[in-house]
């Protein structure tokens, strides 16, 4: 470059993170001294102003990347005064954060002069990037930040695609690779780039709304003023800021052996409850009974432990046991699915969805058996005029069995209901008749038989059994309907 008279005015922008190569250096040689003028080091925007110097006629500008290879765009002004080759940013240049939610950062920043001038403001445009990364000193890194993402992107989605890769000739690429940047030196080739930066605000507003964020994530945001008409652009100062975290449920601690009806708010398509469980004993071994009460709507219980997922199941008016082993903790988590319209519940039934128990189990090995069946049998010839002969399965484990009764009215209509979620804690004493322990070790032959008496002649009975367990919610059998004989 040659300079008689004028002042030169000479900008570098140094982008890092390339991997472009630099073309062979030519230095001129002649006679004469060499003097330094101006040295820098960075890797920011950096503006050097000077008179010219009369015995000197030619310049000598040199670039060096000294920790990976890099590109640098340099433009030149002969003359005196200001180019305004770049836009002019206020003097408060950094990026303020008005707002931060969960997924959405809202930004201002003070306007440029050449934006508050109507007829300067069709050329220039406001840029905002964020990434999770860092702040970018200048438009020309930020650009080069996202191509290395998207050929990073790129090449993962060809390694799924193929594991061989199959790489084209060194000294082609290399070339090809220089042509592509050579082109990105001149001024149009930097206006079509600002055409692709993927800006989540664009326009000439000072206040940004970054949305569709990461809750609890860190970000960085840039704020870049484009001179459209020069290809030339300024930065602000940029800012970062972390998303807040997402509202964790809350989490209900269960007691040993606490027996809790879950109810679930209506109108909505899902809800949930979340519970912890500590079992004691150095087995840390516990027993999850559950049981719905609503047979129109769908309960999923899902069991975890520091994040790891143990079972997953659906629960419905059958008892449900799931086996808890080998952790100090457990998260159970309740969830209700479908919109399904609530029944209204019959006289005495409590207002819950599911009941729920668990317990630590001390020396056992696992979940505890059930009776084969839930039927209650009676004998047509074992039943008089004030008592009746009921028979019911049990299992191998002595266990007590207690036996419930309930009068029907002349109409044949009960007086309270018998859901089978509903245990003995529900019922009155008076309706109890009978408590026993019974146990048989083979399974085929665990049947146990009771005679209740002091009934009524021709009056019609509803009798129930319920198997109340050490470990686990009390187990209903299904409800046997039983008439006394008239005469005898």
């Amino acid at each position: 470059m040659r300079q008689n008279i004028h002042d030169l005015w000479l900008n570098s922008v140094f982008c890092t993170g390339s991997t472009k190569k630099s073309m062979p250096e030519v230095w001129w040689r002649g006679p004469g001294t060499k003097a330094k003028i101006h040295t820098y080091t960075g890797n920011a925007m950096n503006t050097y102003t000077g008179p010219s110097y009369a015995p000197a006629s030619i310049y000598i500008l040199r670039l060096r990347s000294k920790d990976q290879d890099t590109r640098a765009t340099v433009y030149l002004h002969e003359g005196s005064g200001t180019s305004w080759a770049f836009p002019q940013l206020p003097s408060d240049s950094h990026v303020h954060t008005l707002g931060v939610g969960m997924t959405s950062v809202t930004l201002s920043w003070a306007p440029s002069a050449p934006l508050k001038r109507l007829h300067t403001q069709r050329s220039y445009d406001y840029c905002v990037l964020v990434n999770r990364k860092h702040n970018y000193r200048n438009l020309c890194a930020a650009q080069e930040g996202i191509r290395k993402e998207r050929e990073k992107d790129k090449k993962r989605e060809k390694d799924k695609q193929r594991k061989v890769t199959v790489w084209p000739i060194l000294k082609d690429w290399w070339w090809q690779q220089w042509d592509a940047d050579t082109e990105l030196q001149s001024p149009a080739a930097l206006r079509n780039d600002y055409g692709h930066l993927q800006c989540v605000c664009k326009g000439t507003e000072s206040v940004c709304t970054v949305s569709e964020l990461v809750p609890d994530t860190q970000y960085y945001f840039d704020v870049f003023l484009i001179d459209r008409l020069n290809g030339t652009s300024a930065a602000y100062t940029g800012t970062f800021a972390q998303t807040h975290e997402e509202a964790r449920p809350a989490i209900t601690p269960l007691r040993e052996g606490e027996l809790r009806w879950v109810t679930f708010r209506d109108g909505g398509s899902t809800s949930g409850e979340i519970f912890s469980f500590r079992p004691r004993g150095w087995q840390q071994s516990g027993l999850l009974t559950l049981q719905s009460c609503e047979s129109s709507e769908k309960i999923n219980i899902t069991v975890s432990s520091k994040g790891k997922e143990l079972s997953s199941q659906a629960v419905g008016e059958n008892l449900a046991q799931i086996w808890l082993q080998g952790s100090p903790s457990y998260l159970i988590h309740l969830e209700k699915e479908g919109t399904a319209a609530p029944r209204q519940a019959a006289p005495g039934v409590l207002k819950a969805s599911v009941k729920m128990q668990v317990s630590s189990t001390y020396h056992r090995q696992g979940i505890p058996s059930l009776p084969s069946t839930l039927q209650i049998k009676s004998f047509n010839r074992l039943r008089s005029c004030e008592s009746v002969t009921l028979a019911w399965m049990g299992t191998e484990e002595r266990s007590l069995y207690c036996v419930y009764r309930q009068r029907l009215g002349k109409g044949g209509g009960k007086k309270g209901g018998t859901a089978p979620c509903l245990g003995p804690e529900s019922r009155s004493d008076t309706e109890r008749v009978l408590c026993k322990y019974f146990q048989e070790l083979n399974p085929r032959r665990a049947v146990t038989t009771a005679v209740i008496g002091g009934l009524e002649p021709g009056v019609a009975y509803i009798f129930d059994v319920y198997l109340m367990r050490r470990w686990g919610i009390p187990i209903k059998y299904s409800s046997k309907t039983v008439r006394t004989r008239k005469e005898c």
